[in-house]
């Protein structure tokens, strides 16, 4: 099924003046993406480091936000961000612990766990940051533009038995959601693409599904096999990465939009649940942060919630209970 949206709405977004710097700056962050007074305040506990055999000699800092509504005798949702760095912070482009304190209260999007991870570095490498994503500098390029399993296994069966150690985690795979920009967002994709028996939920901002590791293969690859139970939203823009090499030759297999379109066109065409926006922006998170909140009720808009209309209990804003726990 596809959602597209229309280019009028996103020219809603739009709230600088005609003549900006550029096409990224007439995206803003809206008050979802905002800490605001009277929500309740989820925790962020880390960073932690976890260590892989997955790939060898390499550890990677996580982060964690726990809900404030979080009950530990109740299974919370769960959504993994790639990239971690750049969704956790509270000065950055998707300020994400800002987003699910106001959708969560509101009841937009269930009590869910938030786990941002970074890719993985060898001790002679730094960890990645908002100045320095890891590109040629950590294990990025080889963890997350790969469309092998490798890194499945490493959310799968490293992280996740981590998690479960301090928070209850549900196991429904409806119930788990995972997420990136760039590489990260194939790196999402491919995790779901796996492993839908873990994760059927994705979102994928400026997905690099290029030919850096073969990922221009992904349509064909969707249109070749039988539809998985993945629920997908894409954003791009159309001033992306567009292909042109070195030289001014131009490449189908190195352009970003192009490639978006495709992912697209075989989700859809496959009778896939996808959603998708396309905007004026570049290679840039300016677009996917101010949207963020929307994707995310999107993603999560039908998670089990009684609707009675002789019980208001499930339409009244969710305050932790009198006594909260982790």
């Amino acid at each position: 099924m596809n959602h597209g949206l229309t280019f009028a709405a996103l020219l809603m977004l739009a709230t600088s003046p005609v003549l900006a710097a550029g096409p990224d700056d007439t995206y803003r962050l809206g008050p979802d993406s905002q800490r605001q007074e009277g929500v309740p305040q989820g925790k962020i506990v880390g960073p932690k480091t976890l260590k892989s055999e997955v790939f060898p000699e390499t550890t990677r800092n996580y982060w964690v936000y726990v809900p404030a509504q979080y009950d530990k005798s109740k299974p919370a949702c769960l959504m993994i961000f790639q990239d971690g760095h750049a969704f956790v912070g509270e000065n950055g482009p998707y300020r994400i612990p800002f987003v699910f304190d106001n959708l969560i209260y509101r009841r937009e999007m269930p009590v869910t766990i938030g786990v941002f991870i970074n890719p993985g570095h060898t001790a002679e490498q730094e960890e990645a940051s908002d100045n320095n994503w890891g590109d040629g500098t950590t294990n990025r390029a080889v963890e997350y533009n790969a469309l092998d399993d490798k890194y499945a296994k490493l959310i799968v069966d490293e992280l996740l038995p981590e998690l479960k150690k301090d928070y209850n985690i549900a196991d429904d795979p409806d119930c788990r959601a995972i997420a990136g920009a760039s590489s990260g967002a194939i790196c999402a994709f491919t995790v779901a693409w796996h492993r839908p028996d873990q994760f059927r939920k994705v979102i994928s901002t400026i997905g690099s599904f290029t030919n850096i590791r073969g990922g221009h293969a992904y349509p064909d690859m969707i249109r070749e096999a039988e539809a998985k139970p993945i629920r997908v939203f894409l954003q791009d823009g159309v001033n992306d990465n567009r292909g042109v090499r070195r030289g001014g030759e131009y490449d189908p297999k190195w352009d970003w939009h192009a490639q978006n379109i495709k992912m697209v066109d075989a989700l859809t065409d496959k009778g896939y649940d996808v959603n998708f926006v396309w905007g004026i922006g570049t290679h840039s998170n300016a677009q996917g942060g101010a949207i963020m909140p929307d994707m995310l009720r999107w993603l999560w808009r039908d998670y089990p919630r009684p609707d009675d209309p002789h019980d208001d209990s499930n339409r009244t804003l969710l305050v932790p209970a009198a006594s909260p726990n982790e």
